[in-house]
């Protein structure tokens, strides 16, 4: 079952950082990430910690249950 939400969280950052046009790098520099990381959380090789989650949502400027939800 946990699987299931990382990957719809996964899903939805790549998702919200597309649609507010960002590339990974930009979105990387914002959250004071590294490009490496942003793209291992989109491909589901790394779980973020809450901290990031919160990061990246803030960059997005969405709510991060967003990530969340299908």
């Amino acid at each position: 079952m946990a699987n299931c939400s990382f990957e719809i969280l996964q899903s939805n950052i790549k998702k919200y950082r597309k649609e507010k046009g960002l590339t990974q790098l930009q979105l990387a520099i914002k959250c004071s990430l590294s490009v490496d990381h942003i793209s291992g959380i989109e491909r589901g090789k790394f779980n973020p910690s809450v901290k990031t989650i919160f990061a990246i949502a803030e960059v997005l400027n969405i709510e991060p249950y967003k990530f969340f939800i299908k």
